[in-house]
Order: C-alpha cells, then structure tokens, then sequence
C-alpha cells in the first residue's frame, strides 16, 4: 500500500527551514515542535501550502518562492513619513523598532521603523519579508492523530 499523501482537508506536521537568497536564515521549527495546521486553512502563506501538497510523511524537499507566493509584493504605499512629534518620547526608536497602530477601521498595524531623524521618522507597514524570494526546506513529519 502506498504511503498517504497530503491533500487538502489534511493535518500535518511540518519542520522548515526558511532561508533569504543569501542564505540567511529568518525562521525555523529545528529544536523545537513540527508546526500543526491543516492544508488548505490558509494559516500559512499560500506556496508554503502548496509545496506540501503530494508529499507522505518523512518525505523532504527544497522549494524557493517568488514573493507573490510569500508575502506579496513590497508596496511602496505603505511606506509614509511621519513626524517624530507624533511618537510619543517614551517610545526608544531606533531602525528597526516596531511599532503598533490602528487604521480607520480598528485593526492593528505593524510597523518598522526604517528611517529616523530629528523631526521625522520613516515608516513601513510592509510584512518584514514582502518583496523577497524565499526558500524553505521542508519535512512532512506525520499527519496530525497518525
């Protein structure tokens, strides 16, 4: 009999690598649990999703994603300047701090500085990772009560 396959509807455990295309690492599960989530729940990035799809428990591959597949473009919209008076003194900015704000509608919205000076400060509600190709080194572990 053949080993079981991932399909939509399953749920699985996942160890992963993430690596940027210069081989810097942004994110793993090694040393910790395999991440649990169903295929086709949309709890993670679309090309995360579909790399597993086929694949029986124990199997690995390597799979490089264009950013659509990822996090999207980098959209230069969401970049905007704001001026250091409106940031309360308390908060420590420094390129790279992240900040937290609400939009129109309530939602929360992250933020990383990437630009600071005396009178204003730069910005970017982007994911950290939009615009990037990235490649992850993926392992089915087993399918979730297997």
């Amino acid at each position: 009999m053949d080993a079981k396959q991932a399909a939509n509807g399953d749920t699985v455990r996942v160890h992963y690598t993430g690596t940027l295309a210069d081989g810097t690492e942004f994110d793993t599960s090694v040393g910790r649990d395999p991440i649990e989530f169903t295929l086709g729940g949309g709890m993670v990035i679309p090309g995360f999703e579909n790399a597993l799809m086929g694949m029986a428990p124990g199997e690995s591959k390597s799979v490089t994603l264009e950013p659509i597949d990822a996090y999207g473009p980098h959209d230069a919209n969401l970049v905007q300047v704001v001026e250091r008076s409106r940031i309360p003194d308390e908060i420590d900015l420094q390129v790279g701090t992240g900040l937290q704000t609400s939009d129109g509608s309530g939602n929360t919205v992250r933020l990383t500085v990437i630009a600071l000076d005396d009178d204003n400060v730069t910005v970017d509600a982007n994911h950290p990772l939009a615009g990037k190709s990235l490649t992850f080194a993926l392992e089915l572990v087993e399918f979730a009560g297997s």
